[in-house]
Formats: C-alpha cells, sequence, structure tokens
C-alpha cells in the first residue's frame, strides 16, 4: 500500500498568520493555484480512493488534484485540523500577537503546551488520525493499494510524528510542511515507513510558518 499524505493549499488565514483549527476557512486562489501544480505532479499516480478532513480548504484541494478522474473523496473527521478553541481566529507573529505568551510552547515545546478551552492537545490529535492510519493499513488485504489523504499541518504533523514513533517533544520534526507539500508513505504488512517528505510540485515562494 503506498499513502500520499498532502497538506491543504493556502489560505488568506495562512498568509495573515492567523490560527485556523476547525475555523472553515476556504482555499485562496494562490493556494488553489498550488493545487492545480500538485494535481499535475501527482497526475501519474493511480489512485484507488481519497480521504479528506472535511473542512472546505483540505476537501477543495483534494477535489483540484483528483479533478477529472473516477476516484471517491471520503470525508474522515479524525483527519480534520487541531481544534484550537478560543485561539482560533488569533494571529500570532512578531508583528502581531494575540495570544498568551505560553502559546510559544506549541512549536518550541510541544510536551508543555496546554490546550485552550475547546481546544486539543498534541496527544489527542496523535491518538485520533493514528487511530485512522492503523484502521487503513488493514484495508489493504480489500484491495486499496494507492490512497490520497488530505489533511492540516498539525494533523499532518501527528500522522508523521507517530509513524516515524517519535516522543510529542519532537513532533514537529521537520517543521510545519508547505501548503499542497506530498509526504508519500509505504506500508508493507501493516508496517508504515516514510518515502519521500515535504515534497512540492510548483516553483512558487511559501514562506515556511514562523512566529
Amino acid at each position: 500500500m503506498r499513502l500520499y499524505l498532502v497538506r491543504h493549499g493556502e489560505t488568506e488565514w495562512n498568509k495573515e498568520r492567523r490560527i485556523q483549527g476547525r475555523a472553515d476557512i476556504p482555499l485562496n486562489e494562490f493556494g488553489r493555484r498550488l493545487a492545480e501544480k500538485t494535481a499535475a505532479g501527482l497526475r501519474e499516480i493511480a489512485f484507488d480512493v481519497c480521504y479528506t478532513s472535511p473542512l472546505a480548504r483540505a476537501k477543495e484541494t483534494a477535489q483540484i488534484i483528483l479533478s477529472g478522474r473516477n476516484v471517491p473523496i471520503i470525508d474522515e473527521v479524525r483527519i480534520a485540523e487541531m481544534a484550537f478553541g478560543e485561539y482560533e481566529g488569533k494571529r500570532c507573529t512578531s508583528q502581531a500577537w494575540e495570544l498568551p505568551e505560553s502559546y510559544h510552547d506549541f512549536f518550541d515545546a510541544p510536551e508543555r503546551y496546554q490546550a485552550p478551552p475547546g481546544g486539543e492537545n498534541f496527544e489527542d490529535v496523535k491518538r485520533r488520525t493514528g487511530g485512522f492510519l492503523e484502521e487503513l493499513y488493514q484495508r489493504n488485504e480489500r484491495g486499496i493499494q494507492t490512497v490520497l489523504i488530505v489533511t492540516h499541518g498539525a494533523a499532518l504533523a501527528g500522522m508523521i510524528n507517530g509513524i516515524k514513533k517519535l516522543p510529542i517533544a519532537e513532533y514537529w520534526g521537520e517543521g510545519v510542511h508547505k501548503n499542497c507539500a506530498v509526504t508519500e508513505v509505504s506500508v508493507e504488512n501493516g508496517v508504515p515507513a516514510i518515502v519521500a517528505e515535504n515534497v512540492v510540485y510548483y516553483d512558487d515562494e511559501v514562506k515556511p510558518w514562523k512566529i
């Protein structure tokens, strides 16, 4: 089995460095263009099925990547973005900081991060995304060989952290993946291994997330 894990295209909130979480923010035009270029990069991959976060920015990315193909697209709530509760919509850049100072732990010390009211912690996200992947690995026996999975920055990091069997302290690994970046995973006998990580099929400049 091969999995292709994709972060959604850019949104206006991405540009403004606002925390999105479960806020249902659509792609912007640049985000759609990134998805179109990713579709071209993946055009030779014969996907059997796609699982997408039900949030609009992920679902539209999946639809663009699979445009013109007869591939089922299935909503999967377990790969929706991390919930940030009352932090959603807040900006978190050095130029416009609208959060408690403790939020620095989110990137700098994830093992110490405390979720706000209505939010999730990293263990929650890793548990639900990992549960989805474990269930998916078993579907190989039913003829599903090549799977597209479209999700979000923190949810994707949780999946990769679980695949690599790393502690929460190393949750971010190489950092937040770029919009529309692709990570390829091979699954043999139920055991996943990363083949390629954070690959992009465009030459547009996408600035990395930095506080």
